[in-house]
C-alpha cells in the first residue's frame, strides 16, 4: 500500500509493505532497519565523524546486533502497528535508515523516541548520515519526511531537536526543518542546543510557503 504526500519542503510517498516499512524522499528512502542492515550500521556507528556527536551509540558489533535484533525492529514494528490502529504511538521509538536511491546504500538514520531529560513534550529527532555524504541535503531530506510522518500520521503535537552546541552542520539542519531554539540544555555534562517544534505552526508555515508558491 501506497500513499503520497506533497509539500513545500519535500514530496514524500509513504510504503507499507510485508518487507519493510519505507518514506521515499527526493533523494533518499527511509527503511524501517531489517537484520541485513547489521553490519553497515554497526560501521557507521563508529566513524569517528559520527561518534563525536553522537557517542553513545559505538557500541560492540554483540551489543549492536542484540538491540537491532531483539528491541530495535521489534519496537519498529509495534510503533507502525499503532500507527495503522489510529496513531497513537505513546512512548514507542521509530528508528529508520537512510538508504541512498542511487545506490541503495545505508547511509544513515533518521528516528524518533522520547528524550527523558528534556522538557514535556519531550518527543525528539534525531538523525546521522555517513561521512561520505555528508554536505549533500540527505539529512534535512530525512528529517523533514519523519516530521511530516509524525504529524500527519500520529497523535504528535510537537517535537523537540537537540544539537550539541558548536555542531553548526546539525544546528543548521534543524533549524531548516523549522525547529525554533529555546535555549541551551546541558545533559551528562554536554551542553545542547535545544529546539521545540509545534504541529500549528509547522502546518501554517507549510499552507503559507503553499500560498506564496500558488502565486
Amino acid at each position: 500500500m501506497a500513499f503520497f504526500s506533497r509539500g513545500p519542503l519535500v514530496d514524500t510517498i509513504y510504503r507499507s509493505a510485508e518487507s519493510a516499512f519505507t518514506i521515499e524522499c527526493k533523494d533518499i528512502i527511509l527503511r524501517e532497519f531489517v537484520a541485513t542492515d547489521l553490519e553497515p550500521f554497526h560501521l557507521l556507528t563508529w566513524q569517528p565523524e559520527i561518534r563525536e556527536y553522537l557517542p553513545g551509540w559505538n557500541v560492540s558489533r554483540e551489543q549492536r546486533e542484540e538491540w537491532l535484533m531483539g528491541y530495535e525492529i521489534p519496537e519498529n514494528k509495534r510503533f507502525l502497528n499503532a500507527v495503522s490502529e489510529g496513531g497513537v504511538i505513546g512512548d514507542l521509538r521509530l528508528r529508520l535508515g537512510m538508504v541512498l536511491k542511487e545506490t541503495g546504500e545505508l547511509i544513515g538514520w533518521c528516528c524518533t523516541g522520547i528524550k527523558e531529560e528534556l522538557p514535556s513534550p519531550n518527543r525528539e529527532i534525531v538523525y546521522a548520515v555517513s561521512k561520505d555524504h555528508r554536505g549533500k541535503g540527505y539529512t534535512t531530506q530525512a528529517a523533514q519526511a519523519m516530521i511530516r510522518y509524525l504529524f500527519e500520521q500520529t497523535d504528535v503535537e510537537a517535537l523537540a531537536a537537540i544539537a550539541l552546541v558548536g555542531n553548526a552542520p546539525s544546528n543548521a539542519v534543524i533549524r531548516k526543518c523549522g525547529f525554533h531554539y529555546q535555549s541551551v540544555i546541558e545533559i551528562d555534562s554536554e551542553k545542547y542546543d535545544y529546539y521545540r517544534l509545534d504541529k500549528k505552526g509547522w502546518a501554517a508555515s507549510r499552507a503559507l510557503i503553499e500560498s506564496s508558491a500558488r502565486e
